[in-house]
């Protein structure tokens, strides 16, 4: 038996695990689940536990519908918000059809494509994100919309407050699971919250975000108020984005670092940031995947709204930031645009995807934007020749659909099905009557 595997067994008799839950995605990232009792455990590593995939949002179409969820023992972890009556553990699946096959629609398996892609070609790749969230008082919403549970800012220092309490026992379960954690901090809006990972590789660190989302949920919970993670709930306030940053890795060596460069960026680091930026409108369906989630990139604050790149420029889509000298390996770009509420597996896969592309057809980085880009005007914008990151989920599919990257990366299955999902919730979108026509119009015409 796999020595890891020999660990799991091991480990759910020596800390008495009644229940261990198997996880994986739905292709919009939804986390998905389904608990086997510790007997059942050294089967699902062999053969899988089966499951109708029919009845997972695109995973499968309906005449193929039998899967199998094989665990992965590398992810194992016993879970620690559920202390030490019945406790439970998990680990992330990967889906496979009947035949021992990786599904083609499952999202850790998009981005496990990217990363073999990536290997092929030399790179490892990693990642660093800064997440950020709200805390409500309740779910439930009155007519006065959601409520904050404070009106603290940004670093702000909360003594015995519920966002301080929050964080500190969000970090520390974090710890538990073995999942580092760089930073945490008061954002900038009422009840915002950040938390920042350390580096990981991009699957791990995927697998990471995916337990980052359900620690920050089951913290909320058992402090009575509500965590979302929705990229804009207020509309006076900063939204939520999930800044990633990334670096690639030739072995050892930091492919992103050359000694002497402008701003010690290698051509490598420069042609990845170029085919982030040629990109950027195909992808932002993925990396911004709801209709809310236009209301952060032109809802003003920090998010940008234009396919630029800067260093120190925090208007810019993509940043270099600051050399620490001495420091080569710590040689990153970082992407501003995504946002919390995105599907890591397949957003992570379409960045590396559309950076690669940057790498293996030598992409030119267009001219630093040196300005503040939201302080421009439209006529300034165009004449420096920047582009708009789509104003809406509408524009975003339309900017999608004929994408051979996205098409690609994605694989049929999952792109037809991301298409559909997403014209199909601007639709409903659309038919909405919002409360701002009615207080606006209604005894006006």
């Amino acid at each position: 038996m796999d020595k890891q595997m020999d660990f799991v067994l091991r480990t759910i008799e020596e800390r008495g695990v009644k229940f261990v839950r198997l996880w994986f995605t739905d292709v919009i990232g939804t986390l998905k689940s389904v608990s086997i009792a510790p007997a059942e455990v050294e089967g699902a590593f062999s053969e899988g536990i089966g499951f109708d995939g029919s009845a997972i949002e695109g995973l499968t179409r309906s005449h193929e519908s039998d899967l199998l969820a094989h665990p992965e023992p590398s992810t194992f972890q016993v879970l620690p918000w559920r202390g030490t009556i019945d406790p439970a553990a998990g680990m992330f699946c990967e889906i496979r059809t009947p035949d021992g096959q990786p599904a083609v629609s499952d999202p850790r398996n998009v981005l496990k494509r990217s990363l073999e892609n990536a290997a092929d070609a030399g790179f490892s790749f990693y990642i660093h994100p800064e997440i950020e969230f709200y805390l409500l008082k309740s779910r439930q919403f009155g007519q006065e919309g959601p409520v904050p549970v404070d009106s603290a800012g940004y670093f702000d220092n909360v003594p015995g407050g519920t966002a301080h309490d929050f964080r500190r026992s969000a970090v520390r379960m974090l710890e538990d699971l073995g999942i580092s954690v760089e930073y945490s901090h008061h954002e900038g809006g009422p009840g915002q919250n950040e938390i920042d990972l350390r580096y990981a590789d991009a699957l791990t660190m995927a697998d990471n975000i995916m337990t980052f989302r359900t620690v920050v949920k089951e913290v909320a919970i058992e402090q009575g108020v509500h965590a979302t993670f929705m990229p804009k709930p207020f509309a006076d306030q900063p939204g939520s984005g999930m800044h990633t940053h990334m670096s690639l890795f030739e072995g050892d060596g930091n492919a992103f670092y050359e000694e002497g460069a402008e701003y010690q960026l290698s051509q490598v680091g420069r042609q990845f940031v170029a085919g982030l930026l040629t990109h950027a409108r195909e992808i932002a369906g993925v990396t911004n995947q709801f209709t809310n989630s236009y209301k952060r990139l032109w809802g003003g604050d920090e998010a940008p709204s234009y396919v630029t790149w800067g260093h120190t420029n925090r208007s810019a889509l993509v940043r270099v930031p600051r050399y620490k000298p001495g420091k080569g390996s710590s040689a990153r770009i970082e992407h501003r645009g995504i946002d919390s509420a995105a599907n890591p597996y397949l957003a992570y896969a379409l960045m590396l995807a559309a950076g690669l592309k940057g790498i293996q057809e030598g992409y030119e980085l267009p001219a630093e934007a040196a300005d503040n880009v939201w302080a421009l005007n439209e006529r300034e914008r165009r004449a420096l020749g920047y582009k708009a990151l789509p104003t809406s989920l509408d524009e975003s599919v339309a900017a999608m659909e004929d994408s051979e990257l996205v098409a690609e990366t994605l694989g049929e299955t999952v792109f037809s099905y991301v298409l559909a999902n997403k014209r199909e919730e601007f639709q409903r979108y659309r038919h909405q009557i919002t409360p701002f026509e009615l207080n606006t119009q209604m005894n006006i015409v």
